[in-house]
């Protein structure tokens, strides 16, 4: 019987550490995947936008806020103030399957709808803006993006 008792307790130490083990590593994981989306761990960081924030370097090409389209200026500010905005669907999280933008965890990225005038629908135009401040704008409905400059 006591040597039951202490197989029992073998296994369960072993059980245990094997928890320990798979929580450590998943609490890893997370901490990386946080840690790789901060702008501030990314070797090479952009100029600041007008917020203060840094913005990391995509390898895109740019675009200065000011040279965008009106109604992107227009979007960029309902952003800024969180809305309210003109489509159902603005806010939601874009999932980068063209891979065009700078790999990131899911969530990271969000889209926004830029108005086309005289478009019966929601157009082709896009700002797509990141957790860390990054922002990006697609005139041809995710084919290309120019990452945006503020300020």
């Amino acid at each position: 019987m006591a040597n039951r008792t202490r197989q029992q307790l073998m296994i369960l130490a072993a059980a245990g550490a094997v928890v320990i083990v798979v929580l450590a590593t998943l609490l890893g994981l997370y901490a990386g995947s946080r840690h790789a989306a901060s702008p501030a761990s990314s070797p090479s960081v952009a100029a600041s936008t007008s917020a203060g924030a840094a913005t990391p370097v995509s390898g895109l090409r740019t675009v200065r806020e000011t040279e965008l389209p009106a109604e992107a200026r227009q979007t960029l500010a309902l952003i800024d103030k969180g809305g309210p905005y003109p489509y159902s669907r603005d806010g939601i999280v874009f999932s980068n399957n063209e891979k065009l933008l700078p790999q990131r965890p899911r969530g990271y990225y969000h889209e926004y709808t830029v108005v086309t005038p005289g478009s019966k629908d929601r157009g082709a135009r896009r700002l797509i803006t990141g957790t860390a401040g990054d922002i990006y704008y697609t005139d041809d409905h995710y084919a290309s993006f120019r990452q945006v400059v503020r300020g």
